[in-house]
C-alpha cells in the first residue's frame, strides 16, 4: 500500500497537530485487506472472486475489524501492514445484521489496536478522520455529515448509520477515526446525493463501531451473534418515485422459487402497505426468524398478486470460513 500511486490531496489530510493523540502511530492500525473467494461462492457474481480494502486491527493479538462484504465467503485472506509486511489472516466471522467481518492475523502484526467506540458514537458536525490503509496520504479529514436511517438493496438495514463529507476514494473497510482516537466506524460505501442547491454531494456510509462491543464475544466464538437469524428472502430491491421495485432475483433463494421477478413492485409485507426499503425490510423480519413464511403483495402493470415465499438463513447460501 505504501508505494500506491494515489493518494488523498495534502490539503484534505489530517495534521498531527491538529490531534491531541499520536496520527501517525493510529494509522499504523490500519491495515490492508485482500481476499481472495472461489468462483463457485455464491456471492463471486457480485462481488468478485478477488477483494481488496483496508480493516484496522482493534486487539493487541491481531484481531482486525472490516467491512463483511470484504470477507465473505473468502478461503484465502492477506494482510499488509503500512511497512510492507504480508502477513496471513482468518476470515473469523461475518455479521450480516451490521455488516462487520472480523479477520484474525494468523502471524504477528506488532501493531498497535484501536480502541472500539462504546459510546453514542459521533454526531453530526464532529471532525474525524477517514482512513484507509498507507497512512496519511490516504487519511482524509472529513466531518459527520449526518446520523440516520440506511437501507441497503441487499436486505439489510442500519437504524442510525454515520455519513462523512467529503468521500474518501477507497472506503470499503476503511477506519473513521475520532478526535481522541477511538475507533468510530467502517467504512462500507459511497453515496451520491444532492445538496440544497441541486448539487451532487458524495458522502461515505460508515457501520458505526458501537455496534461490535455487543456482539464481539459472540462472533468470536460462534462467528455469527447468538440468536436466530433473521428471514431471508434473496431479493434485491430499489426505491424510485413509486415506491419500491424488485431489481433482481437469487437464484434459487425463496424469492425466485415463489415466482417473484425483476420489475415486480413490492406494495406490502404480510398486509402492511410498503412504502420503502426500510417498510419492506422491518416487515419481513417482524415475520419471524428465518424459516418463517412472508406474504408478499406484489404489482405489474395495474394487476396485483400475493405470494408466499418461505425464509431461509442467508448463511446457508454462502461457504463456510475455512482455516488455513
Amino acid at each position: 500500500m505504501a508505494t500506491s500511486e494515489w493518494e488523498i490531496p495534502p490539503d484534505l489530510q489530517p495534521s498531527p497537530a491538529d490531534h491531541a493523540f499520536d496520527l501517525d502511530e493510529a494509522l499504523r492500525s490500519v491495515v490492508a485487506v485482500k481476499c481472495m473467494t472461489p468462483p463457485d461462492a455464491f456471492t463471486a457474481q457480485t462481488l468478485g472472486t478477488e477483494r481488496a480494502g483496508s480493516g484496522v486491527v482493534i486487539r493487541p493479538d491481531g484481531l482486525v475489524l472490516t467491512i463483511g462484504y470484504l470477507v465473505t465467503e473468502a478461503e484465502t485472506v492477506w494482510l499488509t501492514t503500512q511497512d510492507g509486511r504480508a502477513i496471513p489472516g482468518h476470515a473469523l466471522a461475518y455479521d450480516f445484521e451490521t455488516g462487520f467481518g472480523l479477520i484474525q492475523a494468523l502471524g504477528r502484526l506488532d501493531l498497535p489496536a484501536l480502541k472500539v467506540d462504546g459510546g453514542p458514537g459521533p454526531q453530526p458536525g464532529d471532525v474525524a478522520v477517514l482512513a484507509s490503509a498507507g497512512g496519511r496520504k490516504h487519511a482524509l479529514r472529513c466531518t459527520v455529515a449526518a446520523r440516520q436511517e440506511f437501507a441497503g438493496y441487499w436486505e439489510y438495514m442500519l437504524d442510525e448509520a454515520i455519513f462523512t463529507a467529503p468521500a474518501h476514494p477507497s472506503w470499503g473497510g476503511a477506519g473513521l477515526i475520532g478526535a481522541n482516537g477511538e475507533l468510530l466506524g467502517i467504512g462500507s460505501l459511497v453515496m451520491q446525493q444532492q445538496d440544497g442547491k441541486g448539487r451532487r454531494v458524495d458522502l461515505n456510509m460508515v457501520v458505526p463501531a458501537n455496534l461490535l462491543p455487543p456482539i464481539l464475544e459472540d462472533l468470536l466464538a460462534f462467528g455469527r451473534p447468538n440468536r436466530p437469524a433473521r428471514p431471508w428472502l434473496g431479493l434485491y430491491a430499489q426505491e424510485d418515485e413509486e415506491g419500491v421495485v424488485v431489481s433482481s432475483v437469487a437464484r434459487n433463494g425463496p424469492a425466485q422459487k415463489a415466482g417473484v421477478q425483476e420489475g415486480d413492485r413490492v406494495l406490502a409485507v404480510a398486509g402492511a402497505r410498503v412504502s420503502d426499503l426500510s417498510s419492506l425490510w422491518r416487515g419481513v423480519w417482524a415475520c419471524g426468524n428465518a424459516g418463517a413464511r412472508v406474504r408478499l403483495s406484489l404489482g405489474r402493470r395495474g394487476a396485483g398478486r400475493d405470494v408466499v415465499l418461505t425464509s431461509i438463513d442467508r448463511r446457508s447460501f454462502l461457504k463456510a470460513p475455512r482455516l488455513h
